[in-house]
């Protein structure tokens, strides 16, 4: 357990054999929380909702946490000002967002400083594009970004095959999964589920 790491959110990373929670919370309270003969308990949704009330944070989903080191790039990318709903999002979870794409506009690469400073990136392929190839071409671009003894990490919800799928072909290797909690969205007590 560590306290909150900086930046826009707190987070449950959950690795092979072992988690941790970033937070500001009492690890007391969080240990007995947790039952000690469940190694996944910490990715479970009463947990998950217990710290989401605990520090007063919306929990995003559970995500995959894919890394890749630095590569050539296939596809060259160029610097771009997106106004996309995509980049928008991503600075909500990264600071300093800076967004690419390939010449002929069929997809987005967004880059930016994300949970304890990493270096992460979200691809989004246009409608017309999909299915073709693109986002495993922008995902593998996107690798010659990182700056030397960086590495490049993704979040990828499970049910996003086709991201997924995108990512491992790219060269990104699963380490595990995660919860964010933004700390700038607060809960709702009054919004019902459903």
């Amino acid at each position: 357990m560590l306290p909150s790491l900086g930046g826009p959110a707190d987070a449950i990373v959950a690795f092979s054999a072992h988690s941790v929670l970033s937070a500001d919370i009492d690890p007391d309270a969080a240990r007995l929380a947790l039952p000690s003969d469940d190694p996944g308990a910490p990715m479970s949704a009463s947990f998950v909702t217990w710290i989401a009330t605990m520090i007063g944070a919306e929990p995003g989903s559970v995500d995959v946490v894919l890394v890749a080191d630095a590569a050539p790039a296939v596809t060259e990318l160029v610097a771009v000002g997106a106004d996309h709903p995509r980049r928008t999002r991503a600075q909500s979870y990264r600071q300093r967002v800076e967004t690419w794409s390939d010449a002929g506009r069929t997809g987005l690469v967004i880059v930016g400083r994300g949970l304890a400073g990493r270096l992460e990136v979200s691809v989004e392929v246009e409608p017309a594009h999909r299915g073709t190839g693109r986002g495993r071409q922008l995902a593998s671009a996107a690798r010659s970004l990182v700056p030397a003894g960086e590495h490049l990490f993704a979040q990828v919800a499970p049910g996003n095959v086709a991201s997924l799928r995108a990512f491992l072909a790219a060269g990104y290797r699963p380490i595990g999964a995660e919860v964010l909690f933004l700390r700038h969205v607060a809960r709702d007590a009054t919004r019902q589920p459903g």
